[in-house]
């Protein structure tokens, strides 16, 4: 690793100027949320980044009132599972990364869903063949145990102020009360009306008269806030032991699938064991050293922290910051197109398969896959994969392995407080809508978490750790991402985006890191995602940069567009000075909506 530290400069610690200021300021206990999504905020005592307005605005009520980031993080999360609940909510899963600032140590909780212990690798395959993708998603065979309520709880537990019930209890008002649909609420729906359509619980809630809600009318959630009601009264016991799971089990067994619906709706085998059985688990972050700078991710089940690590690793004897753009983006792209093959060949479920996690981020590694990048000319995916146990440098390997589809519909939250505690959290019900099916009285949607495993081996004849199996967690991509600078917090990113999540928490790391961008600028670049194909994802604005793209094509690098726009990214940021930057996306999804406790200057 280069030995020199980042010209970011070493962050300074404000709590006792933070401290100061708030009592300073008369009434900024009883300030009033913000009412409208700001994609950038700036100012003191913590700040919360999210794709809603009125998530980021309890989020930060919870840190004005003397909440820290956890708690923070788990009310924002709830929120979200209210007004964003087709990416995310009590029927999903997902990972929480903490940096601690009492310990500046880094902690990550595993709140992936698990497969019912009945599962093996043929979950997915009929007559040897693999189901359709779209019938796995939409049925009771695709849902994993979920894992998002148990997350809230153990974060509480390990480092939060508040209990369960108080954190939970401005989401439970939300759903009462209701929020303004927007447009992208309302296209959420029309993506999925056909399938929504099937089962009765859901039309109901989402297609009342046959239509989703209008644009400014107020949607309200009563069964929800019901769930919320009994989870804040009992704890997660609803869940894992009682009747909400037993409610639970039951769709999933038997889906409240209309007999006039043509969908071909399977069964899962999910039980009332495999709930209860279901644990959150600590794991130990992974860590790499970028420009002197420590980055924090997720190990597995997830990808995300290991690709981006080898990714950043592949990069740091690139001097990023000297190239020009169309140079710069080439080699990102290198970065990840080898990244990727060996995402897909060694990274599974930790407790089913032998995941080279050292060594997949280690530098050794990296150097041996780094000098397969031509300057001129892209690589011909899929590449193969390489060992990282026995790298050897510049070998091409034998069995290429290209990346399986992930759901793109995920939400991703960062929050930050005045102790200076940093909380990067993405969570997930995967697909758009999930598997389409509110549990009946519930107000929830259910996941379909398991079609992220593979059907069948990516590459036949060769090993893949992903492969469905009794209790297994299938693979992420999710990459919730906290960066050091001397043991203080710098940044803290995050996407949803199903495979791209890895790309554009790397995109927006390089062009923070390497290319001197402002966070929102980083976050707002027109976006591009490689992942071991032939033909790289990328938005229409990146194919706009015409110059760029003609440089692009000239090395062979391939484009195709995505179907929209990809991730909807958040992040904080800690500036020189000691105040907290909240940054969130400008147009993606609608807009993201960042805010901070005190404005500073005042707005």
């Amino acid at each position: 690793m280069a030995a020199h530290r980042s010209t970011l400069g070493r962050l300074t610690t404000v709590t006792a100027i933070a401290t100061l200021l708030a009592a300073a300021v008369p009434g900024t206990a009883a300030a009033a949320p913000p009412t409208a999504k700001s994609p950038v905020a700036v100012g003191y005592l913590g700040a919360v980044s999210s794709i809603d307005a009125d998530a980021t605005a309890i989020g930060t009520k919870i840190l004005r009132e003397g909440g820290n980031a956890v708690d923070a993080a788990v009310a924002t999360a709830a929120a979200l599972g209210v007004t964003d609940p087709f990416s995310a909510g009590f029927g999903g899963g997902g990972f929480f990364v903490y940096y601690d600032a009492r310990t500046g140590k880094v902690h990550t909780l595993d709140g992936r869903e698990t497969a019912p212990s009945s599962a093996n690798e043929n979950l997915f395959v009929e007559n040897g063949k693999a189901i359709p993708f779209a019938e796995a998603v939409t049925s009771g065979l695709g849902v994993g145990v979920p894992g998002t309520p148990a997350t809230w709880q153990e974060a509480l537990r390990k480092w939060g102020t508040r209990s369960l019930a108080k954190s939970v209890k401005p989401a439970e008002e939300l759903a009462r009360r209701g929020f303004t649909v927007d447009q992208t609420f309302s296209n959420q729906i029309t993506n999925n009306a056909a399938r929504f359509a099937a089962f009765p619980s859901t039309r109901s809630l989402y297609l009342p008269g046959g239509a989703p809600p209008a644009v400014g009318t107020t949607f309200k959630n009563p069964d929800l806030a019901g769930t919320y009601a009994q989870l804040a009264a009992k704890g997660t016991d609803v869940l894992y032991r009682g009747q909400i799971g037993a409610d639970v089990v039951k769709t999933v067994r038997t889906p409240p699938v209309d007999p006039a619906s043509a969908l071909n709706v399977r069964p899962g085998d999910m039980t009332a064991a495999d709930l209860a059985k279901y644990r959150v688990v600590e794991r130990k972050p992974t860590k790499t050293e970028y420009r002197g700078l420590d980055v924090y991710g997720m190990p597995a089940p997830s990808s995300g922290g290991l690709t981006v690590g080898e990714a950043l690793n592949i990069l740091e004897n690139k001097k990023l910051s000297k190239l020009e753009k169309a140079d710069y983006l080439h080699n990102f792209l290198e970065s990840t197109r080898y990244a990727f093959a060996d995402r897909n060949r060694w990274i599974g479920d930790p407790a089913f398969v032998d995941v080279p996690a050292k060594e997949l981020i280690s530098q050794k590694f990296a150097d041996s896959r780094a000098c397969l990048i031509d300057p001129a000319q892209a690589g011909v995916s899929p590449v193969a994969p390489a060992d990282p146990r026995n790298p050897v440098p510049c070998a091409a390997g034998t069995n290429a392995a290209p990346t399986p589809y992930e759901g793109e519909n995920t939400t991703h939250l960062t929050v930050a407080d005045k102790w200076g505690n940093v909380v990067a959290y993405t969570l997930t019900i995967e697909s758009e809508g999930g598997s389409g099916i509110v549990v009946p009285g519930r107000g929830f949607l259910l996941n379909n978490e398991l079609t992220d495993f593979s059907f069948t081996p990516v590459t036949p004849g060769v090993p893949d750790p992903n492969l469905p199996g009794p209790g297994k967690r299938p693979r992420s991509s999710m990459a919730p991402t906290i960066v050091l600078d001397h043991g203080k917090p710098l940044l803290a990113v995050g996407s949803p985006g199903g495979a791209s999540i890895i790309t554009t928490v790397l995109q927006i790391l390089t062009g923070r890191i390497d290319r001197g961008l402002k966070l929102i600028d980083a976050i707002a670049e027109p976006r591009v995602s490689q992942r071991n194909s032939a033909a790289a994802q990328v938005e229409q604005a990146f194919l706009d940069q015409t110059e760029v793209l003609r440089i692009l094509t000239a090395k062979k690098q391939g484009f195709s567009t995505a179907p929209a726009e990809i991730g909807a990214a958040t992040g904080v940021e800690r500036l020189r000075d000691g105040r907290w930057l909240a940054a969130a996306e400008p147009t993606r999804r609608g807009g993201g909506s960042a805010a901070v406790v005190l404005p500073w200057p005042h707005r």
